[in-house]
C-alpha cells in the first residue's frame, strides 16, 4: 500500500504499544500466548491496510488470537489508533506487527495458525513478478506449512485476473477450494461478511468482490522455498 508519510509516527506508534507485537527470538510454539490466550485458536490477517477488518473480525471472535501483518509502518499507525480508538472494544486479543510476510516461519512455528486472511493483496501485474502474488504456489506453500490441520485460507479480492491466477495456483498444488464466488456480496456466503476500507470503495462502484476458502488437509506439508528458511532473507 502506497501511502504519505505519517507526521510523528514513531511517537504515535509508542502510545499504542499495547495493541503492537514485536517478534524477538525462537519461532512461537503457541502465538496464543504472547496474548495471555495459550491455547486458544491463532488467526493471522497478512496485509492489515488500514485495520478495520482486523478490529472488526477481533472483535467479532474474542476468543481467538489475532495477529494482523502489515509490512508498511505508516499503515500500522493507523490501524493501531484504530484499534485504540474504542470504537470496537478493547481489542485485548488483537496485535499488529510490520513484517513481511517472507518471515513468517521465523515468527510462527509450523502447524499454529488456524486460519489465515489475505484481503485485497497486491496484485504484482507486471511481467515477471507473478511469484511475488501472495497467493503464488510458493506462498501457498508457506501457509499449508503454517496452518494447523483442517486450518483456513480465505482469499478475498477485486481483481480478477488474480483471482483466476490464484485458483490455477491453488490447482496446481493438487488442493481444491471449499467455496469459491466471483460476487461475494451477491451471494450466500456474504452473511457476516466484514468489509475492508478497499472492498467497501469497490463494491460502491459496482465492482464484484471474488473471494475463496481453501482448507488445508490433514498432513499436507507441501516443500518450501528455500528463502523462506534463511534469516538472512528479506523479501
Amino acid at each position: 500500500m502506497r501511502m504519505r508519510k505519517k507526521k510523528n509516527s514513531d511517537s504515535r506508534l509508542n502510545s499504542c504499544e499495547r495493541v503492537l507485537y514485536r517478534h524477538e527470538g525462537a519461532p512461537m510454539c503457541d502465538p496464543a500466548a504472547a496474548m495471555g490466550m495459550a491455547g486458544s485458536p491463532v488467526y493471522l490477517e497478512i496485509g492489515a491496510g488500514k485495520g478495520r477488518f482486523a478490529v472488526q473480525t477481533a472483535a467479532r471472535h474474542p476468543d481467538c488470537a489475532y495477529f494482523a501483518m502489515e509490512r508498511v509502518t505508516d499503515c500500522v499507525v493507523l490501524c493501531a489508533e484504530l484499534a485504540v480508538g474504542g470504537e470496537y472494544g478493547e481489542c485485548k486479543n488483537l496485535r499488529f506487527m510490520i513484517e513481511n510476510a517472507d518471515n513468517l516461519l521465523h515468527i510462527f512455528g509450523r502447524g499454529t495458525v488456524d486460519r489465515i486472511y489475505l484481503n485485497f493483496s497486491d496484485p504484482w501485474s507486471k511481467k515477471g513478478y507473478a511469484k511475488r502474488r501472495l497467493t503464488h504456489r510458493r506462498y501457498l506453500a508457506l501457509y499449508m506449512n503454517l496452518l494447523r490441520d483442517g486450518g483456513e485460507l480465505r482469499f478475498k479480492t477485486d481483481n480478477a485476473a488474480l483471482f483466476e491466477f490464484s485458483l490455477e495456483e491453488i490447482g496446481a498444488m493438487g488442493l481444491e477450494c471449499e467455496v469459491v464466488t466471483r460476487d461475494l456480496h451477491s451471494s450466500e456466503w456474504n452473511d457476516g461478511n466484514i468489509m475492508t476500507e478497499y472492498e467497501e470503495s469497490f463494491s460502491s462502484r459496482g465492482i464484484p468482490i471474488n473471494m475463496l476458502r481453501l482448507k488445508k488437509p490433514d498432513g499436507f506439508l507441501p516443500e518450501l522455498a528455500p528463502e523462506f528458511l534463511s534469516k538472512n532473507y528479506r523479501g
